[in-house]
């Protein structure tokens, strides 16, 4: 049924978006074609025992998902693939250079997204340079994990073990979101609220493992009240900046447009750096900040206090809100779905 629905989708596709699927799939088929299960693994001499020690982390992240937050695993995360590069893709993200609106790509199944991803640097660049050509913002990052959305049997990969031992929970919590919820077209969404039950659910995670004295607790709960701050200052930010494209659209040059850009991030370094607890957002302050760049954050931060509201509402009660999210899958917008329900 997968490969028919496929097949029926490639039809309507122009001969350059057919290749990058037939070349995403031809990666694809290449990683999971590596897959070892995760005790062989294990067994490897060339692993180090870090790598081992969140190797082992994982298998007790995925025992946590499936009798705590009763999210559908299926095989995800049962093997491991060594890469030969840094990360496993590159995504690429475009924007309108004088207004926040993004660039997006249609694919088939899952709609309109604003990211593109690719297996290799090169040919990411590549697709950055023509999207620039045409007078775009554009933004290209390495992407240590993603999901196939249930539709393929997911392995822990070795760019995800370059995180610290809460980030990697967070991840595969993360993307085991996704492939238990995935709106069509609806990427801010999804990210954010992949990103609110990462959050919530590494911090269930230490707790139950380690007690609430646990220093792993405390650094995950000071990262995520450092999350909280930069999604508000973001959120705030990028209304400001809208507004100004808006009020200025015909006399904005690319020199002015700077000069607001740096205005963000002096805000950011005077009013809300000095109060966070980690140096997770450390890098903000050297961005080099684009169009593209601050809507890639605001797929993945912008106002994630709608989450956090109905989540207290309903007594932290996991099951019930992760319910309520799926529930939206029918609403046509949900993100105003979600702003009706929030209590105020």
């Amino acid at each position: 049924m997968r490969i028919l629905l496929l097949s029926a989708a490639t039809l309507l596709l122009t001969s350059c978006q057919l290749t990058y699927l037939i070349k995403s799939g031809y990666h694809q088929a290449k990683i999971l074609g590596r897959r070892v299960p995760l005790d062989d693994a294990l067994a490897q001499p060339h692993l180090s025992a870090e790598m081992k020690d969140k190797i082992k982390l994982t298998k007790e992240v995925r025992a946590f998902i499936q009798s705590k937050l009763k999210l559908k695993l299926g095989s995800n995360y049962t093997s491991y693939v060594q890469l030969d590069q840094p990360y496993v893709t590159y995504a690429l993200s475009g924007a309108h250079a004088f207004e926040l609106k993004p660039y997006e790509w249609n694919y088939p199944l899952v709609g309109r997204l604003p990211y593109r991803g690719h297996f290799t640097k090169e040919d990411a660049e590549d697709d950055e340079r023509d999207l620039s050509g045409q007078g775009y913002d554009t933004f290209v990052r390495g992407v240590t994990a993603y999901s196939t959305l249930g539709w393929l049997s997911d392995p822990l990969l070795s760019s995800m073990l370059r995180y610290q031992n809460g980030s990697l929970v967070n991840v595969v919590i993360h993307e085991t979101v996704h492939a238990n919820l995935f709106i069509k077209g609806e990427a801010d969404f999804n990210e954010r609220l992949a990103t609110f039950i990462g959050n919530i659910g590494t911090e269930m995670f230490y707790l139950e493992r380690e007690g609430s004295s646990s220093s792993e607790l405390q650094r995950i709960r000071d990262s995520a009240h450092d999350d909280k701050l930069f999604s508000e200052f973001l959120s705030a930010e990028l209304e400001s900046l809208r507004t100004w494209y808006e009020q200025n659209k015909g006399n904005i040059t690319i020199d002015t447009k700077a000069a607001r850009l740096k205005e963000i991030q002096t805000r950011f370094e005077k009013t809300v750096w000095p109060k966070m607890k980690t140096k997770d957002y450390a890098f903000f302050m050297g961005e080099k900040l684009n169009n593209a760049r601050l809507l890639s954050f605001k797929t993945y931060f912008y106002d994630l206090s709608d989450f956090e509201k109905i989540y207290e509402s309903m007594g932290r009660d996991f099951q019930k809100f992760f319910e309520f999210c799926k529930s939206l899958e029918d609403a046509g917008d949900p993100e105003e779905a979600l702003k009706a329900r929030s209590p105020s």
